[in-house]
């Protein structure tokens, strides 16, 4: 066979192949998120005994009381909790961009770290804090006045969500405020206009969209949190606690989905929201745009660099106290140094065991999630895709973010654990039954839960390629499949390097809609922080949620060690060329 032969060959399979990616992209997402989803509408249409009885039961349902106060509950403390998180965001994210102040790196550094940690973990920290027998409740055990800021209930849960939030919305103003056009604010202050009217004038229009975005982001994850109001809630119920309760507790699944639809609506609303805003004209910078110039300003400086090192003090208080919390034997009575929490065998017996639980789960989210949102970002721009498929396959890859974790744990229960279906008499056997109980299952939930923003990290990697290496690797002769391993692969792969550590980070720390899906064999070590929570072992939790911080700081920095080196050989070969 000649080598023109053989090249035909693999382009006519490559050209057979293409009819199989539409098949591939809306079966994926039909079978990962529609389908199941859909049985959350089907299991509030069914009777007590399960038959069909439309929606009367999910209407009395939701005139129950108590799940109307839930989600009344569920409403205040996200509105709270965006208010303070886009204003102290904002602040801080302005310290790190905007002025002379020094560190910065370290800076954007300290506002990451409650990224690393389970929500539960800053609800910990917390009780140490603010607690009935907390430091500053107890001040210092009684060398100082206390203060009680009677932690257990919305202050508490508010307070959690702020610090749960607080990295997304620093990020995305951050990069927002990064991008600013020097030559506009020359323009205004010619013109005499002053610095309250360029911040109001240049500044905030121009970042306008991120903080849409952020204020989108902070409340729906505070309204479908379950870590926090599940450890500083008290008595102050929340919608997320009560579809736990209702769906492990009590094993009403009715009244779970119903809660599950409620929590996932202001979540699309918001969604709705965000993509209308992201559709207006905004601001962009253009190839004669003029880098920002931080002038010398001593009184902002200072102003903002003493909120700024304020808020990393905090945030390092608060890592400090996890890390008293899983040294000290009994809290507040027996202090000192030990490692017995580390040991976890008194406690569940499992210890270890759920940690590599976790190690797995977040190694196999991380590999087959950045394969799997890379391929179908590539699939979506390069496959030949009509306009309007392409477009419907983008709308449904952005559905995930509009999907709480719990909404997905609930309904995969619903969804894989029953054998077969029964549609008016139609008996349809569920072939997807036995990943029941894996941990595919496990895996498959959080690769869907946080698809949405690896998506677009390599949609937008993809965008920036030059369409013109491309046609020169097609004039001269070499097939797609050499294209995608020889240009695109080596050109993305810092973002499938960040696609990766976000998926692994992530999974480490991920509650939601694990809680609803893991076994004794596939129990994390986020869960696993559930259960010794609730055997009153707060210690052993908070050395298990360390472990899960320590994991994941390792991965970050080997994740800035990789990028140095990409960085250095793309450098060298350029100096080369």
């Amino acid at each position: 066979m000649t080598p023109l032969s053989s090249v035909k060959i693999l382009e006519q399979s490559v050209s057979l192949w293409r009819p199989l990616q539409l098949t591939i992209i809306f079966l994926s997402f039909g079978c990962l998120l529609f389908m199941p989803i859909s049985t959350l509408f089907l299991e509030v249409a069914k009777d007590e005994e399960g038959r069909w009885s439309g929606f009367g039961q999910a209407i009395s349902y939701l005139s129950n009381p108590t799940l109307l106060t839930s989600f009344q509950h569920s409403l205040n403390i996200a509105l709270w909790t965006t208010v303070f998180a886009l204003s102290l965001g904002f602040m801080y994210a302005f310290a790190i961009s905007r002025t002379n102040v020094k560190g910065k790196r370290i800076l954007l550094g300290f506002a990451m770290l409650p990224l690393f940690a389970p929500t539960m973990m800053h609800g910990i920290a917390l009780i140490y804090l603010f607690g009935r027998q907390g430091i500053v409740t107890t001040g210092l055990f009684g060398l100082f006045p206390g203060v009680d800021i009677d932690l257990y209930g919305p202050v508490g849960i508010v307070m959690a969500e702020i610090i749960y939030t607080f990295p997304q919305v620093v990020l995305l103003m951050y990069v927002a405020l990064r991008q600013s056009d020097q030559g506009l604010y020359d323009a205004a202050k010619t013109m005499g206009i002053s610095s309250a009217g360029r911040l109001f004038g240049i500044t905030v229009p121009s970042i306008r969209l991120a903080f849409v975005s952020a204020g989108m982001v902070a409340f729906t994850l505070s309204f479908t949190d379950y870590g926090a109001p599940k450890l500083v809630g008290g008595q102050y119920n929340v919608l997320a606690t009560d579809v736990y309760k209702q769906v492990v507790g009590q094993q009403n699944f009715a009244l779970g989905a119903v809660a599950g639809i409620l929590l996932m609506t202001p979540a699309l609303i918001a969604f709705v929201v965000d993509q209308a805003a992201s559709r207006k004209p905004s601001f962009s910078l253009n190839a004669k745009a003029k880098a920002l110039e931080i002038g010398v300003h001593r009184g902002r400086d200072l102003l903002f660099g003493s909120f700024a090192y304020g808020v990393a003090l905090v945030v390092a208080v608060l890592f400090l106290m996890m890390i008293v919390a899983s040294v000290t034997p009994v809290w507040p009575y027996t202090f000192g140094f030990s490692l017995e929490n580390f040991t976890f065998n008194s406690y569940t017996g499992d210890g270890f065991t759920v940690f590599l639980n976790s190690l797995i789960a977040a190694t196999g989210t991380a590999v087959f999630g950045t394969l799997f949102a890379f391929l179908f970002a590539y699939w979506l721009q390069n496959g030949a895709l009509p306009a309007a498929l392409a477009k419907i396959g983008h709308f449904m890859s952005l559905l995930p973010m509009a999907v709480p974790g719990l909404v997905i744990g609930i309904s995969y229960v619903l969804f894989f654990s029953r054998p077969e279906w029964s549609f008016f008499g139609l008996v349809v056997p569920n072939m997807l039954h036995g990943l029941y109980g894996t941990m595919v299952i496990v895996i498959v939930s959080t690769v869907l839960h946080f698809f949405s923003v690896t998506y677009m990290t390599a949609r937008t990697a993809l965008k920036k390629l030059d369409a013109e290496c491309e046609q020169v690797a097609k004039t001269l002769g070499l097939t797609r499949i050499d294209t995608f391993f020889h240009y695109i692969l080596p050109s993305c792969a810092p973002a499938l390097l960040e696609m990766a550590m976000y998926f692994f980070v992530n999974s480490m720390v991920t509650i939601s809609a694990v809680i609803f899906l893991y076994t004794p064999d596939t129990k994390t070590a986020a869960v696993s922080i559930v259960s010794l929570d609730d055997a009153g072992n707060i210690e052993a939790a908070a050395a298990m949620g360390l472990l899960i911080v320590l994991v994941n700081v390792v991965v970050r920095f080997l994740y800035e060690q990789l990028l140095r080196i990409a960085a250095k050989r793309t450098k060298r070969k350029g100096e080369i060329a």
